[in-house]
């Protein structure tokens, strides 16, 4: 699964990166540094022997660090570009101490046979010390609370990067190593507790944070951490339910985030301003933006028949067969993402403009338009001509090599008006308030809420008293 989203998400992006780094100096080198960084994430993902895995790994680290510091004249790319090795090279000195436990454990260090042997690892005085540091090279890849802040900072990289990066790639290693070991470690409390709090940290601490943002990458960026909270969150649950609802989203997740990112990415192009606070009417300017945006947004606030509705139904189903503070934490956070993908569609295509900006058309150019319109009709399209082929191909087959006991769960784009479904209607209905409430002002709303009713109140007393 994971090799077939990075390499056809990455054919699109490739696409996409073509015609949006046009006239660029380093062309060339950029899309040899996006190969290599796609070769390696490949890698990564079809290794079974765990060192050759730790080298790819480690090229991915490498690749990312070429790629976002890419636009190296400016002293900011080369900031954030060396903060993003740190936090992932330093975690990978740790992931690699923790693989060389791990085989030493086993008498292996071929994963397939390391998870067969992995019945009385539990035993032994190194299994702690292995998992603590392979938690802490996935958490750190993945961008885990406390490490969540070099993500974000990535946002120095020409969008098509951060397309990939956030969609199919990078963050997505340390979920797919999660998942690999999940088998050897998930029986210990330890593996609980720690992946539902740190994921559950993560994904309501970086909603939260995403609520302030004005940049539009900023608030896809932050909207990622999210998602890979709420991944962790599941592994660590590590039902039938939560593992079918994790390898769900992270297809869900990969198509619509892709595409939004490329339509940012065309606004920025377009403008040459990605802040909010500014942007505005572009709805005639970016047709075909509009309508990836538009579905793409759906699928991240999980309306039906979209990807993102199924994997936010089984999202609920595996919090409430778990417990209900996992429900609820799901729902705010869901909630929270409504209200962003709202704010993505109408302050920069459908609001008035705030201040006059300079635009210019993009999209007579077809690199630019049709991956992320593409990727956004897969999300509409799949759920209901190829959830089958989804489900055979890419879930059932996932899932099984997390949890090889379990029967995989069957995917069903409707399943009846039940408690998920009331908790999807819930948080569409917050979501949208949220956002009504994010485009007033504290001063209107203080106005609206306090001194008009009561300006009201003081003019029918003096009639009254006249």
């Amino acid at each position: 699964m994971f090799a077939a989203l990075i390499s056809g998400v990455g054919v699109l992006i490739q696409t996409y990166a073509w015609s949006y780094m046009k006239g660029t100096k380093s062309r060339f080198s950029f899309h040899l540094y996006l190969t290599l960084f796609m070769l390696a994430m490949l890698g990564v993902v079809l290794s079974d022997n765990i060192l050759l895995l730790f080298v790819f790994w480690e090229l991915t680290t490498i690749t990312s660090y070429l790629l976002i510091g890419f636009n190296h004249e400016n002293p900011k790319s080369r900031k954030n570009a060396l903060q993003s090795l740190i936090v992932t090279g330093s975690g990978g000195l740790a992931l690699l101490a923790g693989l060389i436990i791990l085989g030493h454990m086993a008498q292996s260090y071929e994963l397939s046979e390391i998870v067969e042997r992995a019945s009385g690892f539990q035993d032994h005085s190194l299994f702690m010390p292995s998992l603590v540091l392979i938690l802490l090279g996935a958490f750190t890849k993945s961008a885990q609370f406390p490490f969540h802040f070099w993500l974000p900072n990535a946002m120095a990289a020409p969008t098509p990067v951060s397309a990939y990066l956030h969609s199919a790639t990078m963050v997505k290693a340390g979920i797919y190593l999660l998942a690999r070991v999940s088998p050897i470690y998930s029986g210990t409390e330890v593996w609980v507790v720690t992946l539902m709090l740190f994921g559950g940290v993560t994904a309501l601490w970086c909603a939260l944070v995403a609520l302030k943002q004005t940049d539009l990458k900023l608030m896809l960026a932050y909207s990622t951490n999210v998602a890979l909270g709420k991944l962790t969150l599941l592994l660590g649950v590590g039902t039938e339910l939560a593992i079918a609802a994790a390898m769900l989203f992270i297809v869900a997740h990969s198509f619509y985030k892709a595409s939004l990112f490329m339509v940012v990415g065309n606004i920025d192009k377009a403008t040459g301003t990605r802040d909010i606070r500014i942007l505005g009417g572009l709805k005639s300017l970016l047709i075909l933006s509009l309508v990836a945006a538009g579905i793409a947004a759906l699928s991240k606030s999980g309306v039906p028949p979209m990807m993102g509705f199924i994997s936010k139904e089984y999202m609920y189903k595996a919090g409430l067969e778990s417990g209900l503070w996992i429900a609820i934490l799901l729902l705010l956070v869901n909630a929270i993402m409504v209200a962003l993908a709202l704010a993505l569609v109408i302050k920069p295509f459908l609001q008035k403009p705030a201040e006059s900006v300079v635009s210019k058309p993009v999209e007579r150019d077809i690199g630019l338009w049709v991956p992320p319109i593409l990727l956004a009709f897969a999300s509409l399209l799949l759920p209901q001509y190829g959830l089958n082929w989804v489900n055979t191909h890419l879930i059932s087959p996932s899932s099984l090599a997390i949890s090889p006991a379990t029967t995989p769960e069957l995917i069903k784009l409707w399943q009846g008006f039940n408690l998920p479904l009331l908790l999807s209607v819930i948080t569409t209905v917050l979501g949208i308030v949220l956002y009504l409430a994010m485009t007033h002002s504290a001063r209107d709303l203080k106005q609206s809420l306090f001194q008009m009713p009561i300006r009201r109140l003081t003019r029918c007393l003096r009639a009254c008293l006249r």
